[in-house]
């Protein structure tokens, strides 16, 4: 499994993690199978979202002598009423569920410790008033309950508000194939990669609406990140969970992904991944298919290759995307050490023939020589 930097905490991530969402109300079996087939195949981060007791059981008899194997998740202001889930922003209660969960799992703390589910700016407000739920993430942080904070949400606005705040070390939020083209979503990846802000993707199914068979597949908001949509599918070019994967990890700045899987079946899906070869995880049909592109932008599919001089057209637009407006000394280094620098272009034109989304790749590999070579 490879594993890559989750931002500024320095945490050494798997790219396929675990979203244990629906977990949730399965079999304690099942939920033990699932989570240590996971482990046992080089995942090592799991996303725990609810508080509901018997979920947090099942996961604790999961985990149990695996705690060190492993980065777990928390979510402040994930709470239950009536046995159903709640969203809470009251200090009190945030703080009694979170407790809860550390001494149901057996644990003294959380590796990251998320703002649960901020959604507008009214609701950010009151999350980072004095003595707010911020104040009580950054108490239990300073108590050692929890090592990083996080923030979780679906609108760009409020998720660039809570990158640029300095306050927080990870975002999770929607990365998928439909909220490729949303508005903002470019400069909020790029806004994380300057902060440091290690991005978990999560719903890279879109809530498993992106592996529906239907003709016409109808996706919300909430799982876009930016606006509901109404998208066409083909037998010709049918999406897997292997291609939405693909999609998801080479977007900028994504560290790992959160697929939700309610089994070692759907498990196994996801961590075909790990071992499928290009073709299989070329994503790029999709994104044409579903006109869920914006022209012009390089999706780093590389389809414009083969380069006469063996630049890999992708991967410098991916770096040139993450640099934004200042080069970072990891970027740079990961510039630095391309076999093929942009600089040998021949400006044969070659790519621009091929590339099937627009991009002006020339004026990229310009506009990367004047970046990272100046």
């Amino acid at each position: 499994m490879e594993q890559r930097k989750l931002g500024r905490t320095g945490l050494d991530v798997g790219v396929v993690g675990l979203g244990t969402e629906y977990l949730n109300g399965q079999p304690r079996d099942t939920v033990v199978a699932t989570v240590r087939e996971a482990i046992d195949r080089g995942v090592n981060y799991f996303d725990l979202v609810f508080s509901f007791p018997e979920y947090l059981d099942n996961l604790a008899v999961a985990l149990e002598g695996r705690r060190e194997r492993v980065i777990l998740t928390g979510h402040l202001g994930s709470t239950e009423k009536d046995g159903q889930y709640h969203k809470s922003r009251s200090v009190k209660q945030s703080e009694t569920y979170f407790l809860d969960l550390l001494d149901r799992l057996g644990t003294d703390y959380v590796d990251v410790l998320f703002l649960h589910n901020c959604n507008t700016e009214r609701d950010y407000e009151t999350l980072v008033k004095p003595n707010g739920i911020r104040d009580l993430a950054l108490r239990l942080q300073a108590e050692g309950r929890a090592r990083f904070i996080g923030f979780s949400g679906h609108s760009v606005p409020v998720a660039l508000q809570a990158v640029e705040s300095g306050h927080v070390d990870v975002v999770m939020f929607a990365v998928n194939l439909a909220a490729n083209a949303a508005p903002g979503k470019r400069a909020l990846h790029q806004a994380c990669v300057a902060h440091g802000v290690g991005i978990v993707a999560m719903k890279p199914f879109a809530g498993g609406k992106l592996l529906d068979q239907q003709r016409t597949i109808q996706v919300a908001k909430y799982q876009t990140g930016g606006e509901a949509l109404k998208l066409r599918t083909s037998d010709a070019e049918p999406n897997t969970p292997v291609r939405c994967i693909s999609y998801a990890l080479s977007q900028v700045g994504v560290c790992t992904m959160v697929p939700g899987c309610r089994d070692v079946d759907e498990l196994r899906a996801a961590l075909a991944y790990v071992e499928a070869g290009e073709e299989t995880r070329d994503f790029s049909p999709l994104l044409a298919q579903f006109e869920r592109y914006v022209e012009g932008e390089c999706v780093y599919c590389n389809h414009c290759l083969p380069c006469p001089v063996h630049i890999d057209v992708g991967q410098v637009n991916h770096l040139l995307d993450a640099a934004g407006e200042a080069v970072s000394p990891d970027l740079q280094a990961a510039y630095d050490a391309l076999p093929v620098r942009a600089s040998e272009c021949t400006a044969c034109g070659a790519c621009v023939e091929r590339c099937p989304f627009g991009v002006d790749v020339l004026a990229r590999i310009e506009q990367a020589v004047a970046v990272f070579e100046a």
